[in-house]
């Protein structure tokens, strides 16, 4: 449920003057808030929306931050801030659009090639679709090369929401690509068509891997590893399993978290929990069906969800090992899951005061969270 604030207040607001009431889930409406200590690192960053921490962390400390309005930053973790990197292509920031997620080759230490993904216009001004570059990163200089666009979600289409845009490399090496429904165009979500509604598998150099469930089906786009959602924002590997997890926006409430499995259908916008803007209508057949992937968990109102890690690490926060983090926009929180396998045993809810676009758990241990503003901090968690 990313949506401008403004729109957001409007839309409640009309509800209430028409007397509908906002749909409440049976899981939960209000959970306990549990107090988290957090301290500033950076400051100043232009709406950020994705850190990735690089090789030499350690030493270094420094972290690569994208911007949604298309730039990207070197952050130190004492704070300093590079001035923006070059080489990056145009992006198209009109509204949810712009730069997303930012991921290193596995072997980045030796090849340097940094991925990111964001919205592209089309050529000729009509439409555009989440796009995925690399190039070879000079930290030095902050000067990208090389550059080149491995992948373009297919087709293009005039939109300004839905992007989805989270990158995951897997243990195989492959890249997972999350890709939004555009919003308007939901109904290609289950469909083997298109790329709206999917999550994807490419290898590292933007071709169709072996062992992606549709390749050789008539009709289909070979990139395709699961279908039905609706806009994936988060997705992290499972640090046990290697399995890819990911959650996505519901529309009025619907948010899920699903392990998207090699040919899965996770059902948007046939089977859903969420309800239509305005008029709260239900959406499809209803919550759950045969052959439809069911989420772990799901949320009631929304939280508008937002990066995603496995505290795979308990040099800080040994007390967290093995529960999944997850930034809550909507909600303004950092939501931790406590897990037993593929069962969610108990939700915490930590305030943070603003809304969480990243969280990710640094090779030392440390977590840290990017928060969604005209002034977006970088902030480590406090032990």
């Amino acid at each position: 449920m990313d949506v401008p604030l403004a729109r957001l207040a409007a839309r409640l607001a009309a509800r209430l003057l028409m007397g509908l009431a906002v749909v409440v889930s049976v899981r939960a409406t209000e959970l306990p808030v549990e107090p988290l200590r957090t301290a500033v690192v950076a400051d100043g960053l232009e709406r950020p929306w994705a850190l990735a921490f690089l090789p030499d962390f350690a030493n270094r400390g420094l972290m690569l931050v994208s911007e949604k309005s298309g730039r990207l930053r070197l952050v130190g973790r004492d704070g300093r801030v590079s001035a923006p990197i070059a080489g990056l292509p145009p992006v198209d920031e009109r509204g949810q659009g712009g730069l997303f997620d930012v991921a290193l080759h596995p072997g980045f230490a030796v090849n340097r090639w940094v991925y990111w993904s964001y919205a592209e216009a089309a050529a000729d001004g009509r439409g555009n679709s989440t796009a995925v570059a690399r190039g070879r990163l000079d930290a030095e200089a902050l000067r990208l090369s090389e550059v080149q666009v491995i992948f373009r979600q297919a087709p293009k289409f005039d939109s300004t929401a839905h992007f989805g845009s989270r990158l995951v490399f897997a243990r195989d090496g492959t890249l997972f690509v999350t890709l939004g429904d555009r919003y308007r165009r939901r109904d290609d979500a289950r469909t083997l068509d298109t790329h709206h509604g999917k999550v994807v598998r490419l290898t590292d150099e933007g071709g169709v891997p072996g062992g992606n469930p549709f390749i050789g089906r008539p009709g289909a786009r070979p990139e395709i590893w699961s279908v039905g959602h609706r806009n994936v924002q988060g997705a992290t590997l499972h640090p046990v399993s290697g399995e890819l997890w990911v959650h996505e926006h519901g529309p009025q409430g619907g948010d899920e978290l699903n392990v998207a499995r090699a040919g899965a259908d996770h059902g948007w916008p046939t089977i859903t929990y969420g309800r239509e803007y305005m008029s709260n209508a239900v959406i499809g057949e209803g919550s759950s069906r045969p052959g439809i992937a069911a989420p772990l968990t799901y949320w009631v109102p929304s939280i508008a969800p937002s990066g995603m890690a496995f505290v795979a690490s308990d040099a800080r926060h040994p007390a967290w090992r093995g529960q999944l983090l997850i930034g809550a926009l909507r909600a303004r929180q950092l939501v931790r899951l406590e897990l037993d396998g593929e069962r969610v045993l108990r939700e915490h809810r930590h305030p943070v005061g603003a809304r969480v676009r990243d969280v990710r758990q640094a090779p030392d241990g440390t977590i840290y969270l990017l928060t969604d503003e005209s002034n977006g901090r970088l902030l480590r968690v406090e032990p």
